[in-house]
């Protein structure tokens, strides 16, 4: 009998979480051409490795199946990841304006500093936004814009020039500009109910040419590897146009530069031409045309826009009009005949349960059996509609926006009708498909472990327990809602959520260890190294060694993306983190060491006087870098 071929890469010596309730665990797996090919303990792995294997010890770690978001704006936001100014994980207003005032210093004109979304008042010790005066003293020439969940955006005066808002611009259809007593934009815009307004002012700003958008996405793909994610879903957008918007994402597929794997929807475009835009493209695109890297995977969040219900908890729930019906119907009756599956953002249950009339009405007509359809947040689905989708043989893909709005819906609606929103314990125990995701970058953050950490704990980021003990999912079924649960909602199953032999190699080594840290730990999560499909797309620490995901510097020069990385501006604390070390290491090859500086005299030499803190006179008197 012929010898298997040896395998490309061995990892042993880990605690490797595989999710198969026959193995749970193993200690070592071979990696063959991508995929896992064997799993087992570390003598049987370690004899298979030949001539041209390479081994990473895990040395005991905790080795998890690579995170999957399930609704991501991944394409979108790559365009625009290099231009914005991440308050995602920022734990203080004071630290946030520092980051502002500091993105304004160097943002050259005509450039915008823009914070679009990923984080609420909440999340700040001071638990409130920046005044619209904090903002013009802060950056008094220089455009700022800045967008909260999808409720409202603060513009300083000269983002307020620049966008053309004066006393006689009227409100917009669903929008409000907020006006003082003299009847003066404030620079407070309110999505009253719809988020037209705030997608058309950001819209006003500029935008990057192609070389830089490529490189943006690069470097958002990064950030979304450093936190262990190895695919999503894409859910289209808002403002994000088929073809010309999947350009850069498809130039990167073509180049072999995607280090996650996206499986992307297409989101209707034109209001009262939805029915027009799906003929079109179910006749120009195959159902998951593409390849494991970059695939066609279905229609929408958004199918037509009579039936958007927005999820703006500070606003009371929008009506959605009669002509929803008629529209929805035609829409899907084209999308069934084709075979495609769909996706539907639902906020409230009175939404899902009219779409549902119409799902069961071209149920009769037109099987929707095997067709993986699903609905998008669902945050008040009721029993009744989730029998009913059960019956239709549908989803639920949940994600974790009331980690960011949980306060404002409980002063509209009270913390009793809080505890089960979304009822994700109930969707999973009437057997309904189910996982999760985040909706980022604009209504929550894209970092999983946030997600992982509300679906276990129950609270906000703010810290407010929304869910009793009961409605919280234990760790596995959490890391299983982002994992192996995911590959139904891009018809993938067996292909890839689980270390399993045959399926794609994407794993992730967290920096703690996801089943045995500490519940307020999870959210801070990070990787230590993500590998798809046997590439080590990121790695970090001990494995730094290994990483073959780098990318050039994010372009342009001023991008916030250099100064301070994405989720809790990591880049930053990552530097201060380098400079302190440096101040202890001998890097200077002196015998030496100043009291003051270390062997950091560099600094000292270069600086007009020599001190580590210019406003200490005693740190002059204790330097010693003048005697080396």
């Amino acid at each position: 009998m012929a010898h298997a071929p040896a395998p490309d890469l061995i990892l042993h010596r880990g605690l490797f979480t595989t999710l198969d309730r026959r193995r749970p665990t193993v200690s070592a797996v071979a990696i063959r051409e991508g995929r896992f090919v064997v799993l087992g303990d570390d003598r049987e792995i370690l004899a298979l490795a030949g001539p041209a294997t390479r081994v990473i010890d895990v040395g005991g770690r905790r080795v998890l199946p690579g995170l999957i978001d399930n609704h991501l704006h991944l394409i979108r936001g790559g365009l625009n990841y290099n231009m914005e100014l991440r308050w995602d994980g920022v734990p203080s207003l004071a630290d946030a304006m520092r980051m502002l005032r500091r993105q304004v210093e160097i943002t050259p004109p005509p450039q915008w500093v823009r914070v679009v979304g990923g984080f609420t008042e909440h999340q700040f010790a001071e638990k409130r936004l920046p005044t619209i005066e904090e903002l013009n003293a802060a950056a008094p020439d220089t455009p700022v814009f800045i967008l909260h969940l999808y409720d409202r955006a603060l513009l300083n005066g000269a983002a307020m020039r620049v966008c053309g808002y004066t006393r006689d611009t009227p409100n917009p259809p669903g929008g409000e500009i907020l006006r003082d007593a003299s009847g003066n934009p404030t620079g407070m815009l309110l999505a009253k109910p719809n988020a037209t307004i705030l997608y058309a002012t950001l819209a006003k700003g500029p935008t990057l040419p192609f070389e830089y958008q490529v490189n943006s996405t690069r470097h958002f793909m990064r950030e979304l590897n450093r936190l262990g994610v190895t695919g999503c879903i894409d859910a289209g957008g808002g403002s994000q146009n088929w073809p010309d918007d999947y350009a850069v994402v498809r130039q990167l597929a073509e180049d072999n530069q995607l280090t996650l794997r996206i499986a992307y929807n297409l989101f209707t475009q034109k209001p009262k031409k939805e029915k027009d835009d799906f003929v079109a493209w179910t006749r120009s695109v195959t159902y998951q045309q593409g390849d494991d890297y970059f695939r066609h995977n279905g229609a929408g969040e958004m199918l037509v826009f009579s039936a958007a219900d927005f999820e703006d908890f500070r606003q009371p729930r929008p009506d959605v009009g009669p002509e929803m019906e008629g529209d929805l119907e035609e829409v899907v009756r084209v999308l069934a005949r084709n075979r495609w599956p769909w996706r539907m953002h639902a906020t409230y249950d009175e939404t899902i349960s009219r779409a549902l009339d119409v799902f069961e009405k071209v149920n009769q007509d037109i099987p929707l059996e095997g067709i993986h359809w699903f609905f998008d947040h669902a945050e008040t689905v009721s029993d009744r509609s989730i029998e009913r989708i059960a019956a239709l043989g549908g989803g639920i893909a949940v994600q974790h926006r009331m980690a960011y709005q949980g306060e404002y819906f409980v002063e509209r609606y009270g913390i009793g009708a809080a505890a089960a929103t979304p009822p994700v314990r109930k969707i999973m125990e009437a057997g309904v498909k189910v996982s999760a995701g985040t909706d980022a970058t604009r209504v929550a953050s894209y970092n999983p472990w946030v997600s992982l950490s509300w679906l276990t704990n129950g609270r906000t980021v703010g810290g407010l327990r929304l869910y009793p003990e009961r409605n919280c999912l234990d760790r596995e079924e959490a890391l299983r809602m982002w994992t192996e649960n995911v590959t139904w909602f891009s018809n993938e199953e067996g292909k890839k959520g689980r270390i399993a032999e045959g399926q794609l190699a994407d794993l992730v080594i967290p920096d703690r260890d996801y089943f045995a840290c500490a519940g307020d730990e999870i959210a801070h999560t990070t990787s230590l190294l993500t590998m798809v499909g046997g590439r080590v797309v990121y790695a970090s620490g001990p494995f730094s060694a290994h990483d073959e995901g780098g990318v050039p510097p994010a372009m342009p020069d001023w991008s916030p993306v250099r100064d301070y990385g994405g989720y809790a501006a990591w880049a930053a604390h990552k530097q201060r983190e380098d400079a302190a070390a440096r101040v202890g290491q001998p890097a200077c090859g002196c015998a030496s060491a100043c009291t003051v500086h270390g062997h950091d005299h560099a600094r000292s030499h270069a600086a007009n006087v020599p001190v580590g803190d210019f406003k200490s006179f005693w740190g002059a008197l204790g330097c010693a870098c003048w005697a080396v």
